[in-house]
């Protein structure tokens, strides 16, 4: 019986998204991966076809917003059973500092492309009565974030709109799902900058994308609304409630800057 079932994952070629794209080729479905680098999509296309599902590859970058709604039409009215917001950046470095274009291109990317892309398949899910959406949060959309101020912020926004947009289509036999991971070991923090980071100096604390995936999917399957992927994230996300918003701001600063700056501090006391 041929196979029918289709997943569209931007970023689907590292990281978590091409750990997502392993779990949906293991159940068969045939998928469409989304990224920049042409390469890199041949290469992952060659390994999940391994499983012997159809992967058509899409080279686009959803900063840009001309290549969000371009893969939409391209896409048109295909079915698509699942979509994976994947794709995703960050810049390390204090805001004022940061280059202006460089965090809009992840305002673009991390919002403007996931609303552009959800709003296009989500019509088709709601029309048919079946289908599910999963964005790439983050631990971070919960935690004011200095050194990523602009990062933090486009997380929080997928929170909310995934929270929103769920609860508005929830009759429909659709389901949206946010995955909320922490610091994970993958190239984010080597694209971000981020590997002066003092948040990033322990390899072995670092979240396998592997199982943040398997988080994630079966979140997605079983319908959730959100899933915090590690007992320490949750901790922490807990604890956030509670604790006034300039206190977590305050203990992000001193967790995410730079160790040069702190080893500067500790050598003046």
């Amino acid at each position: 019986m041929e196979n029918n079932k289709t997943a569209l994952i931007t970023g689907g070629t590292s990281g978590i998204g091409k750990e997502l794209a392993k779990l949906f080729a293991k159940d068969q479905y045939n998928l469409i991966l989304v990224a920049r680098d042409q390469a890199e999509l041949d290469h992952t296309s060659g390994e999940l076809s391994a499983f012997g599902v159809k992967v058509e590859t899409i080279s686009k970058d959803l900063s840009v917003m001309d290549d969000a709604f371009a893969l939409c039409e391209q896409i048109g009215d295909r079915q698509i059973n699942v979509l994976v917001n994947d794709a995703g950046q960050g810049v390390y470095g204090l805001f004022t500092d940061n280059d202006i274009q460089r965090e809009l291109d992840i305002v673009h990317l991390n919002i403007c492309a996931t609303v552009i892309l959800t709003k296009h398949f989500l019509k088709g899910m709601v029309s048919r009565g079946e289908g599910s959406i999963l964005n790439l949060g983050s631990v971070a959309g919960k935690l004011p974030g200095p050194w990523q101020a602009v990062y933090h912020a486009t997380k929080a926004f997928v929170l909310s709109f995934t929270t929103a947009v769920r609860e508005e289509v929830k009759d429909s036999g659709v389901t949206l799902t946010a995955l909320m991971p922490g610091v994970t070991d993958t190239d984010f923090f080597n694209k971000a900058g981020m590997n002066d980071s003092k948040v990033v100096q322990d390899k072995e604390a670092m979240a396998d994308p592997a199982e943040v995936a398997k988080d994630g999917y079966k979140a997605l399957m079983a319908g959730e609304d959100r899933v915090i992927s590690g007992f320490k994230n949750k901790v922490q996300v807990n604890a956030s409630s509670i604790i006034p918003d300039s206190a977590v701001a305050h203990q992000l600063y001193e967790q995410q800057k730079p160790v040069e700056q702190e080893q500067q501090q500790n050598n003046k006391e």
